[in-house]
């Protein structure tokens, strides 16, 4: 029993080391840009977020949602993302980002193999250096096979 314990509490601070460097790469990468208003890093598999911007909330359905999107492109691109109570025009969709713009906000989603990164930005954010930041980090994934 004592082993099985120590094995739990050592599996259970090794998600949180995992998760707290998720979420200094998602402030390094994205937040620090200041040209992302909300953020967060989601695992595929089961739709959790591991890595959030404060007070940027998703829910299972919301992510299902968005992971959808990804596959039907020309269906996206004509239909748009609804998101965060917001219909997006769909400027971009292919098999691994989608871009949407609703007035002068902006939606970026880009998957990889385990993760899906999600980002927004405001008025007065440049929508070119939140695509670009957010494209880096799901690159870095990439490399790493994630």
């Amino acid at each position: 029993m004592k082993i099985s314990l120590s094995l739990y509490f050592f599996t259970m601070a090794m998600d949180t080391v995992k998760m707290n460097q998720l979420q200094n790469l998602l402030h390094d990468a994205l937040i620090s840009t200041e040209h992302v208003q909300q953020c967060a890093i989601i695992r595929r598999k089961d739709c959790s977020v591991r890595a959030s911007s404060v007070g940027f909330n998703l829910y299972q359905d919301q992510v299902l949602m968005l992971l959808d999107a990804f596959k039907n492109p020309p269906q996206t691109r004509e239909e748009g993302i609804y998101f965060d109570d917001r219909q997006y025009k769909c400027v971009r969709a292919d098999k691994n980002s989608i871009y949407g713009k609703c007035d002068n906000r902006g939606l970026i989603l880009v998957k990889t193999q385990t993760m899906l990164i999600i980002a927004t930005y405001t008025e007065n954010m440049y929508p070119s250096v939140c695509v670009e930041a957010v494209e880096k980090l799901a690159e870095y994934f990439k490399e790493k096979g994630k």
